[in-house]
């Protein structure tokens, strides 16, 4: 696998989107993910990601997308949602990635008022859609696993589930290991994903809250999961993720900590290629 960082852990810390490419590709990273949202997207910045990337060598492998409008209860909303995510789809493929990966959001109100039969559904259909959209453009769609007790996707069992009922090879699961932790979700889980993985995450957390954490700041065992993430045989990119650095000032030394140390656990597992 490579190994690669998403970029918006420069963009939190108000870094330019050059400084940010230039010091990924400069600290030794193989590929970025790139956290931007088309619609709002200048169309100077549009091509500025284009042209520093490939003056760098350092290709796009994915572009995270939250779309939790794709279960809404309204059909104006759910429509909307489908139209952006086809917007991250032709962005996608404008900048030659593999994937977006999308976050579906959680079931409103509680589990009441509207059926969550009805929400997993629209999730679903919307999934469907735009899985076929993916395969017109030679891309995949992979889902994101949130660790939130009413997420629609916050478990290996949901995680199938959801890729049974979508039913397209361009429709695949995103593995975060830190989420993975905080699901308590087992490493040998994973192998219910085989041939069904298309992307990965890294990072820490402390083992109860969402923290996105270099690897070694944290409780994360990794060993067992990096095996299994072995073992599955992704053809892609494992990508640091990183929230909001504690300095911002110092997120240069924050994001070469985190490479570091995931290099090492990479290589302890001989998973970066």
């Amino acid at each position: 696998m490579k190994l690669g960082l998403i970029n918006s852990a420069w963009v939190q810390a108000g870094q330019p989107t050059s400084f940010g490419l230039r010091k990924t590709k400069e600290i030794g990273f193989d590929t970025v993910d790139i956290f931007v949202d088309p619609l709002d997207l200048d169309v100077r910045e549009k091509r500025l990601i284009q042209d520093t990337c490939r003056e760098l060598d350092l290709p796009i492998v994915s572009l995270p997308c939250v779309a939790v409008g794709l279960a809404d209860p309204s059909e104006s909303v759910r429509a909307f949602h489908r139209r952006r995510v086809r917007a991250y789809l032709d962005l996608a493929y404008l900048y030659g990635a593999t994937n977006v990966l999308v976050v579906i959001g959680e079931y409103i109100w509680n589990k009441e008022v509207i059926p969550p039969s009805q929400q997993w559904r629209w999730a679903v259909d919307g999934l469907r859609e735009l899985g076929l959209v993916a395969r017109e453009l030679g891309l995949k769609i992979v889902v994101e696993l949130e660790p939130f007790p009413l997420s629609l996707v916050n478990n290996i069992d949901t995680m199938v589930e959801l890729l049974d009922d979508v039913d397209l090879d361009t429709v695949q699961a995103n593995i975060d290991v830190s989420h993975l932790v905080l699901s308590r979700v087992k490493p040998e889980e994973l192998r219910r994903l085989r041939g069904r993985a298309g992307h990965a995450h890294i990072s820490d957390c402390d083992g109860n809250v969402h923290g996105d954490l270099p690897p070694g700041r944290g409780v994360v065992p990794f060993a067992p999961y990096l095996h299994e993430i072995k073992d599955l045989a992704i053809d892609g990119a494992i990508s640091i993720e990183l929230e909001f650095a504690p300095q911002p000032e110092r997120i240069v030394e924050w994001v070469e900590e985190a490479y570091r140390e995931t290099n090492r656990l990479l290589a302890a597992h001989k998973l970066r290629d």
